[in-house]
């Protein structure tokens, strides 16, 4: 592998880049194919084998272009795929999503922690391992937010039904005494603010998006993969929904406005989806 190819990054949809804006704050001179999977999300209702099925497409996708590590910036897909996606390219470097029980557990005053995710988060092994390892002797309480992942797509953050999709998760919890908020979704640090305003300061939420970003600096030093260049490095987007919708949101939720190109899903063999450029 090359230390100048660049990093790939995928997810369902946009949350995928609150990861990646991580990796651009922490690892500026990395280059970044970005591959927004508008076209399934959101992954989380789906069942694992299908997302498992979508991982492995995006992934060829994103090793055809030159990756060099992939980060599978999305919980459901973490979830569903990782373990499978390093079997099936041992000789590729994955950094994957876990939602970040461990430094909940490990703070949390009032021993009762919140955790927000995906039904497919919840249905996995990884999830039920990370429960399994810190969790024990602390309450968690779990909400899906039905609708949510569907808001963030919109850009609707601070909308009324956003609000309302927020406050029938947390209120609950904080009537039973929650003082942390596990964000168990990529997408869900865009409504940071809106959670903060909604518990009244009352709670920390965790975004593992940094420590995320800190792995992949690991890893890239560790088999010395670290981009040599010092300039700033290059953002190419892929989007299998509308490239138009995405490039609207980039500037709002990456800060950035690359190039987006667009992807479709078309028949392969034994009419197993692939991925073609449009």
């Amino acid at each position: 592998m090359n230390p100048s190819s660049p990093i790939g990054i995928f997810d369902s949809g946009v949350g995928g880049l609150s990861v990646l804006r991580q990796i651009r704050a922490q690892l500026p001179g990395e280059d970044v194919l970005f591959f927004a999977d508008q076209g399934h999300v959101p992954y989380g209702p789906r069942p694992l084998a299908e997302v498992r099925v979508f991982a492995e497409e995006i992934t060829r996708f994103l090793l055809a272009r030159g990756a060099k590590l992939i980060v599978v910036a999305c919980n459901t897909a973490s979830a569903a795929a990782l373990r499978y996606l390093r079997h099936t390219f041992p000789e590729t470097p994955f950094v994957g999503m876990e939602p970040a029980v461990k430094p909940a557990a490990e703070t949390t005053q009032s021993g009762v922690v919140g955790v927000l995710a995906t039904p497919a988060t919840f249905q996995g092994e990884l999830y039920a391992s990370v429960i399994e390892r810190f969790a024990v002797g602390v309450t968690i309480l779990q909400d899906t937010c039905p609708g949510l992942v569907e808001q963030i797509e919109r850009g609707a953050l601070e909308a009324p039904e956003t609000r309302a999709v927020l406050e029938r998760a947390l209120t609950p919890m904080l009537a039973q005494g929650i003082d942390r908020v596990v964000l168990g979704c990529t997408h869900y640090p865009f409504v940071i603010p809106l959670i903060e305003e909604i518990s009244g300061g009352k709670v920390r939420v965790i975004d593992p998006a940094p420590a995320v970003a800190r792995q992949v600096g690991r890893v890239l030093r560790e088999r010395g993969l670290q981009s040599p260049e010092t300039a700033q490095g290059q953002v190419k987007c892929f989007t299998s929904g509308s490239p138009a919708k995405l490039s609207a949101l980039l500037p709002r939720l990456l800060r950035e406005s690359p190039e987006v190109k667009p992807v479709c899903w078309t028949p392969g063999e034994h009419n197993r989806p692939q991925i073609a450029d449009i």
